[in-house]
């Protein structure tokens, strides 16, 4: 029976992989890598780097394939069909390289961004593929420090306050509304910089971007103040890098006394 590992890597700093993760990095005869392009090319060699790191005298093997393109202008009613489109498309490629890259008494290994758990399709896809049934194999998942922890850890707060509730969702979901009931709102996904919104209100923000790489930025502070500049930052590497990954936390109401 073939295996594959799930393994979260962090935010991207070699030193973020549990320990759980580089006996799973160890154990793994292929690892499986999505190339993004050209402009995404640091993310490869991110993965690469960490490999280099922590899987002795480089023995490993890698298989790479093209990412499949996602239709990013589809919104509305249009939105989950053209996401489970692109999933399926994965899982067309993911099948592909298990059956023809993986022996059958072979670990293969897929490389997560942050934690497996958290707003990631790779679970997802590896169950579509066995309830197609073509090829079989046992997976598990191997949890890693997500971009969210990542944040609050390098702005030095916390990620809730007492008592009170933490919502996890996406720029999408902020712009048709802040939620209701809560105070302390991380925000993921958000290509369009819905914060800007809220700029009139009394909420400070905590962003970041290309957390725990050597390119990271942070700010934070009073939204009003913060926003602009998060702007301006955001722009400027997205022009110079060609891609942005950036998260932020925004905590609504005075801080705790």
């Amino acid at each position: 029976m073939r295996e594959i590992h799930v393994i979260g890597i962090g935010a991207g700093d070699p030193d973020q992989l549990t320990l759980q993760a580089v006996r799973a990095l160890r154990s793994t005869d292929v690892f499986f890598i999505l190339d993004k392009g050209e402009a995404k090319a640091d993310l490869t060699r991110l993965r690469r780097d960490m490999l280099d790191t922590h899987v002795p005298g480089g023995a490993y093997r890698v298989v790479e394939a093209r990412d499949p393109e996602r239709d990013r202008t589809a919104g509305g009613p249009a939105y989950s069909p053209a996401v489970g489109d692109w999933r399926s498309a994965r899982a067309d490629i993911y099948e592909r390289m298990i059956s023809e890259e993986l022996g059958e008494d072979q670990t293969g290994a897929f490389l997560v961004w942050g934690d497996p758990a958290l707003y990631d399709s790779t679970i997802g896809i590896l169950e579509e593929i066995l309830e197609r049934g073509r090829v079989a194999f046992d997976y598990d998942v191997v949890p890693g420090i997500s971009s969210v922890s990542a944040l609050v850890a390098r702005h030095r707060t916390g990620l809730n306050r007492v008592a009170r509730p933490v919502q996890i969702t996406t720029g999408r979901r902020l712009a048709e509304g802040f939620p209701e009931g809560v105070d302390d709102v991380v925000v993921m996904l958000d290509a369009h910089q819905s914060f800007r919104a809220y700029a009139d209100q009394d909420i400070d923000i905590y962003w970041g971007a290309y957390i725990g790489t050597p390119d990271e930025i942070l700010v934070s502070g009073p939204l009003a103040e913060a926003a602009p500049r998060i702007e301006r930052l955001r722009a400027e590497a997205r022009e110079r890098k060609g891609w942005i990954m950036d998260t932020y936390l925004l905590r609504r109401g005075p801080a705790e006394g």
